[in-house]
């Protein structure tokens, strides 16, 4: 007998009982410690169950509330029962109620008999400790903590705050160095025995009383008086994600397990059948004699953490409540916005579509309604055209848009009129966005309307306002989109350049030169028209300097009479 095992546990007590079976039966002594929450009724039939076995045991009760003493007090009680009942045991392994073997017994027996003076144990400075999350290092130790952290936060809270405030500060008992690590160990007699009967064992239990988590810095820091040599490592293999919480290992991890070569795993989900029944009935032969290396699946871990916080191009994260802002990418694809061109050319998304051979739709935060191409109601992933829903969440209706149709490029008409204040910024800080901007083109729309004057000037005055405000956004040195802004009177004077540029990068089948472009609306007029604003006092400086008339652009110019120079 080299190997006793204590198991603290508090709830699932049928597999507490099966696994405890396990240990019981291929001759490990078990210490069983349960939590007092435990109601006395529970607590009777889970002993009874495990009465047929003489190996089995059980300590004090303690309440064992989480970042609490309760947990420390329970190791310790549990200790002392097993190095005092069971004198033949040289380990001692701590190990939870959803802990799960995962090698034979005898392998875990046979690896410690070749260490016989070796404690398993994290046990890592706080220089040295990168995995504390909760904001909370040096004064873990150098503060004091009455009340538990998840119960009473507020108290919590403001307790250390005051501390704080008053710079209330403990020192550590003489001779102790704190250290940190998992609470999950595997010692030697002659180490634990040290630190439970050590003569100073009621200052270390009344400091480490006050400390916030104490169960990962009691024997972490202890250890290090006594142990004649540490191997500062868990043999439990226990993963934590981004926020410090313990991964779950369900059914489908099982090949993962068995990859790990570790001896124990936690926190094993109790429903988890298959697991179970894998590793409590495999056979105890053929032992694999390999050394435990958890590091074969920190890749799959790693890989698991990036997409909950991440997730993929396109995705935000994987959890309940995503976070904004913590995606690897706001969009799937990449997508260009067209403003002021379904304004200024009468059939450019037909001819944009037949250019590029993209997806082109009309304005997709129009008011009324989302103007999908070929006047569509509905789109892949049932994305619907109903103006409320979009403006319900205008971020996941463009993202969901873009995910949908990835592996096509999506292109859209954006205008002042629109609604789409929402995203504007989004768009403005998304790599995979091409903005393509001409301003003041939304007045060709006034210009042809059949309104009265006065309601035209008051409409061209907001809209001139509302793309001024957008036009900020977009020249911000937030922007990261690729973003082209020209005025009305530059991209009519020479549309050719413009438009070869917008679809050289959108990156059509056909890379020749355009030879064709699309029809421009007639704007005979059009200058007057501005001019007509300007004298009832509204100046659409965003139009650029227009020339007064059109007939300017399209005379041909005058050759130069012809000279010789002598």
């Amino acid at each position: 007998m080299t190997l006793g095992v204590i198991m603290l546990v508090h709830t699932a007590l049928q597999r507490a009982e099966q696994v405890a079976r396990h240990w019981a039966t291929h001759g490990v002594p078990v210490v069983i410690h349960a939590d007092s929450t435990v109601s006395r009724a529970r607590f009777e039939a889970f002993r009874n169950q495990l009465s047929d076995l003489d190996n089995i045991r059980f300590s004090k009760r303690h309440r064992c509330e989480w970042g609490t003493w309760g947990l420390v007090a329970a190791s310790q009680s549990a200790s002392e029962v097993m190095l005092k009942e069971f004198p033949g045991v040289r380990h001692v392994y701590l190990a939870s109620g959803s802990c799960l073997p995962l090698r034979p017994v005898s392998e875990l027996i046979e690896y410690l008999a070749a260490r016989p003076a070796t404690d398993f144990i994290e046990s890592a400075t706080l220089a040295d400790v990168p995995w504390t999350v909760g904001g909370l290092d040096d004064e873990r130790f150098t503060l004091r903590f009455p009340f538990a952290w998840k119960k009473h936060r507020r108290l919590f809270d403001g307790y250390v705050e005051l501390q704080r405030r008053l710079k209330l500060q403990r020192e550590m008992p003489d001779g102790l160095v704190p250290h940190m690590g998992s609470q999950w160990w595997c010692l030697t007699r002659q180490t634990l025995s040290a630190i439970l009967q050590d003569p100073r064992r009621r200052v270390y239990d009344r400091f480490f009383k006050q400390v916030w988590i104490p169960d990962e810095s009691y024997f972490q820091t202890l250890v290090r008086l006594y142990s004649r040599r540490i191997e500062s490592r868990s043999l439990t293999l226990s993963k934590f994600d981004f926020q410090g919480k313990p991964h779950i290992f369900y059914d489908d991890h099982l090949q993962l397990l068995r990859r790990s070569d570790c001896f124990v795993a936690r926190k094993i989900w109790p429903y988890a059948d298959r697991l179970y029944n894998a590793f409590l009935n495999a056979p105890g032969d053929n032992l694999k004699r390999t050394e435990p290396n958890p590091g074969k699946i920190d890749r799959i871990f790693a890989k698991a953490v990036e997409r909950r916080t991440q997730g993929r191009r396109g995705l935000y994260m994987q959890s309940r409540f995503p976070n904004q802002d913590w995606e690897k990418g706001f969009t799937g694809a990449e997508y260009s916005v067209f403003e002021g061109f379904s304004e200024l050319f009468e059939d450019f998304e037909p001819w944009l579509a037949r250019v590029t051979g993209t997806r082109v739709h009309g304005h997709l935060f129009a008011q009324e309604r989302a103007e999908f191409e070929g006047g569509v109601d509905v789109l892949n992933g049932a994305l619907t055209d109903c103006a409320a829903l979009r403006d319900r969440n205008q971020r996941s209706f463009l993202t969901n848009l873009l995910w949908n149709t990835r592996g096509e490029r999506q292109c859209f008409q954006m205008g002042p009129a629109d609604t789409f204040r929402d995203i504007e910024w989004d768009i403005a800080k998304d790599p995979n966005a091409q903005v393509s901007v001409i301003t003041g083109a939304w007045a060709v729309r006034l210009f042809r309307s059949n309104q009265d004057f006065a309601m035209i000037r008051q409409q061209a005055a907001d809209l001139q306002r509302r793309e001024a405000k957008h036009l900020d956004v977009l020249r911000s040195q937030y922007a990261k989109a690729r973003i082209r802004i020209w005025t009305m009177a530059e991209f009519v004077e020479n549309p050719m350049e413009p438009l070869q540029e917008i679809i050289s990068e959108i990156g059509p089948t056909d890379y020749r030169r355009l030879t064709e472009a699309p029809k421009m609306v007639n704007l005979t007029g059009f200058a007057q028209f501005l001019q007509n604003l300007k004298n009832q006092g509204m100046h659409p400086y965003l139009t650029g300097d227009f020339p007064n008339t059109l007939e300017d652009l399209e005379k041909p110019r005058k050759p130069r009479k012809p000279y010789l120079i002598k």
